[in-house]
């Protein structure tokens, strides 16, 4: 949307066009909307309020001002085209008293029964009245000539003056034509003010955005650590289960190919002990990607040791961690992986250091090769979808490789220990 496009009406006030844009008429529906509403509001409110009073424990007023707000956020999109977001939290059960629990926990829902009460004692009658002055009277007097047609002698324009005549009563309507855009100016002030008294009282302020973000933030961390779980849970099913069974399968085969005599049979038992061998191995390394056995049994620092032996590229460490949680160490491994990754296949490097520690409740690694650079996280290493793990856990990675090298990986997470004792 054009920054320069009206908002809300009171924005349209101060712009030439008000009159021949839809501000005018939005606002008046915005209004004669409210009144619609307000009529069945109060009928709802005397019924609820009366059950409240014989249903001890249920409060029905309640429901009726949470489904009061929630429609009141769509209506007011004619008066504020700005989304109104609804400031209720998601129940973290499901059923009836989970959620009456946590509404009744909320300040939204008393903010919302205050809303209903207002609006259907006090907001909509003002509307009705501002509705009948703004429009009706300009209207009756347009009226006048057709008025004076139908009753054929005189006519009483709003409990004024006696109208006799044609002239009388057409100067009366061009008065009400003349009228009537004077008054729509005060229509949409009022409409304006009745769509920010709404989002006032309706829309979600800082301290609940700041809430739900945190929400967000712990219901991302909880994923990420049922993720870890189930990933170590298919780590160990395949290596207590099917990597077992390929262990028994390959030593029947070499001893069935040392029993069997030189020939076809022996020949297709060499081969097939080959296979299993080159699928041992396979899964073997399907394993270690999934989630390692050193990084759960022995911590980050073992198991950056052992990332480290086996890149492709001559890797200098300086690591000196204690245990810290599965999330964190788990992250920061699968980090390095892929910078080693990367620096053995595209950046031509001969040599990388690797540091790792946690100092001032912080984890930080770096990886550091001596490559050509030009590295980016966006340009398909890898790393996007690390950097978005690690900001689940409020960590940040940072690539530093200008062009003629060297690259810089630097991750930080904020962790504490899990034990003092040092890993790896």
């Amino acid at each position: 949307m054009d920054p320069r496009t009206p908002r809300t009406p009171w924005q349209a006030l101060t712009r030439g066009d008000y009159l021949r844009g839809g501000w005018p008429w939005r606002s008046a529906g915005y209004l004669a909307s409210g009144v619609l509403v307000g009529v069945p509001v109060l009928a709802a409110l005397l019924v609820s309020a009366a059950f409240s009073l014989l249903l001890v424990g249920v409060p029905p007023l309640l429901f009726a001002g949470v489904a009061l707000g929630g429609l009141e956020r769509r209506r007011l999109r004619l008066a504020d085209t700005e989304p109104a977001p609804d400031p209720h939290r998601v129940p973290a059960e499901p059923g009836l008293a989970a959620w009456l629990r946590l509404r009744v926990r909320e300040q939204a829902t008393w903010r919302e029964l205050a809303y209903a009460l207002l609006h259907g004692f006090i907001l909509w009658p003002l509307e009705l009245l501002a509705l009948a002055v703004v429009l009706g009277v300009p209207l009756a007097m347009a009226a006048a000539p057709m008025q004076l047609a139908l009753d054929g002698q005189e006519v009483r324009v709003l409990k004024g003056p006696l109208v006799t005549t044609y002239p009388v009563a057409f100067a009366v309507a061009l008065g009400g034509l003349l009228l009537l855009p004077a008054l729509l100016y005060p229509l949409g002030a009022l409409a304006g003010a009745r769509a920010a008294l709404t989002r006032v009282l309706l829309a979600p302020r800082e301290a609940e955005l700041r809430d739900r973000i945190g929400e967000v933030t712990r219901s991302r961390a909880r994923l990420v650590a049922a993720f870890e779980a189930e990933r170590r849970r298919i780590e160990r099913d395949l290596h207590d289960g099917a990597q077992q069974r390929l262990v028994a399968l390959t030593m029947a085969l070499g001893l069935a190919r040392l029993d069997a005599p030189p020939g076809p049979l022996a020949d297709q038992l060499d081969r097939a002990h080959d296979e299993a061998g080159r699928a041992l191995t396979e899964l073997r390394e399907l394993i270690h990607g999934i989630h390692p056995r050193v990084l759960a049994d022995y911590g980050l620092g073992a198991a950056l040791t052992d990332a480290a032996d086996r890149s492709a590229v001559p890797v200098d460490t300086g690591i000196e961690l204690p245990r810290l949680p599965p999330a964190v160490e788990s992250a920061a491994y699968f980090a390095v992986c892929e910078a080693l990754a990367n620096a053995g296949k595209h950046s031509g490097a001969t040599r990388v250091r690797l540091t790792a520690r946690h100092a001032h409740d912080r984890l930080r690694v770096e990886v550091e090769d001596d490559g050509r650079g030009g590295a980016a996280a966006s340009a398909g290493t890898g790393l996007t979808g690390l950097a978005d793990r690690l900001a689940v856990l409020d960590g940040t990675l940072t690539i530093i490789s200008p062009t003629g090298g060297p690259t810089v990986l630097r991750v930080e997470i904020p962790c504490r220990p899990h034990q003092t004792a040092p890993s790896g």
